[in-house]
């Protein structure tokens, strides 16, 4: 798990830093709030129609090539947005940073499905979590402060991290395998709806917590009256996801993850319509209500990532668990697009207000599926020994 954990922080490291900054250059470069809002857009496109392709990569091509590729490609090019500020250029960057981030998001959670028996699973994934968590905690509040008083360049060098990450990438590659588990004898793989139909549940679950999440990560700045208590929401939701993405797993591992599903889809649906209540008026945002819901949405938001993963993998038999690394990914970047997109469309027709509540409304409808308990599905039994 070692390297494992020191690849992540370094890659999600380099993908926290800009992620509040990239826009930020190109609007130095002239570009309209429109135009800086492509520049997050094309990245995430790009990570979403690679997460596609890496289980096909790290069939062909191995993890320790595939790893390197990705890291490489999501820091090198950090160090090209001081070429230009002018937006085609960081569009570009954006574009190829995007493939590495896609590789990184997949490899990071199926490398964790490999390594550790199912026992530890949950374990195991919260700590990967937490490693994940961390940088943007941080980060995301840091780097936009650095930028304007340090210098945008310093922000560039730091984004590069992926490539220091390169060396515990392949000594994580070493410790994997490249081709998936032959299937047991007499075993008959299924379908290919057999693989993603099973995905489709814990995919939902994810969808609505990260509409949310999304939303907020996005809009609490323009939308809570005063910089202050806009900055404390968020990092007060950033360190309870941190914590509950961590602790989640062993509540996971010792009870099982379906019993805490459908109460934290119902704490997402609450604590979304609070973040709405206590910012109806734009002038005088409710700081308790906000600060409350904002630790409780936390709270959901890092829980639910954790879960929804152990449920992912558990779902389908470990020669897939690549595939359904790649579905929870594309889940959570989707889901975090379309919170933003969705929310800023209703905010500009009515108000933020509104659009949380719909999106509020949209999880509380989830909790049907979160009840739901599907059958056990028997899958071929896995004689790894868990590691350390």
């Amino acid at each position: 798990m070692r390297p494992l954990t020191v690849m992540t922080l370094t890659g999600f490291s380099g993908y926290a830093a800009l992620l509040p900054v990239a826009p930020l250059w190109a609007v130095h470069g002239g570009a309209g709030a429109g135009g800086a809002g492509l520049v997050n857009g094309v990245l995430l496109l790009f990570t979403v129609l690679t997460q596609f392709l890496v289980p096909s990569a790290l069939r062909r091509f191995g993890w320790a090539t595939t790893l390197s590729v990705g890291l490489a490609m999501l820091g090198v090019p950090a160090l090209l947005y001081g070429l230009s500020d002018a937006l085609g250029p960081i569009l570009v960057v954006s574009a190829l940073r995007g493939v590495g981030f896609g590789v990184l998001t997949v490899t990071g959670s199926a490398a964790v499905a490999a390594l550790v028996a199912p026992e530890r699973r949950g374990e195991a994934i919260g700590v990967y979590g937490l490693a994940v968590a961390l940088p943007n905690l941080f980060l995301l509040a840091a780097a936009p402060w650095v930028a304007e008083n340090l210098g945008f360049w310093v922000v560039f060098v730091v984004s590069a991290l992926p490539v220091a990450g390169i060396p515990a990438a392949r000594r994580l590659a070493a410790a994997l395998p490249d081709d998936p588990p032959e299937l047991p004898t007499g075993t008959v793989e299924g379908p290919r709806a057999a693989v993603y139909l099973p995905l489709l549940r814990p995919t939902l679950l994810l969808l609505s917590v990260t509409l949310a999440g999304g939303a907020a990560i996005t809009f609490v700045p323009q939308m809570v009256s005063g910089d202050a208590l806009a900055a404390t929401g968020l990092f007060v939701m950033g360190l309870v996801a941190a914590l509950g993405r961590w602790r989640a797993g062993l509540l996971a591992d010792r009870f099982g993850s379906q019993r805490f599903l459908w109460p934290l889809v119902l704490v997402t649906g609450v604590s979304t319509a609070l973040v709405g209540w206590s910012v109806r008026d734009p002038d005088a945002t409710g700081a308790t209500t906000f600060l409350v819901a904002a630790g409780l949405l936390g709270l959901a938001y890092g829980a639910l990532q954790n879960l929804t993963l152990i449920v992912a993998f558990g779902s389908v038999s470990r020669r897939h668990h690549n595939a359904a690394s790649a579905v929870w990914n594309v889940g959570f970047d989707a889901g975090t697009a379309m919170g933003s997109v969705a929310v800023g469309i209703i905010a500009e027709q009515t108000s933020f207000s509104t659009a949380f509540l719909v999106v509020a409304a949209v999880a509380v409808a989830v909790l049907p599926v979160a009840a739901y308990r599907p059958r056990p599905v028997a899958h071929p039994p896995d004689h790894r020994k868990a590691t350390p």
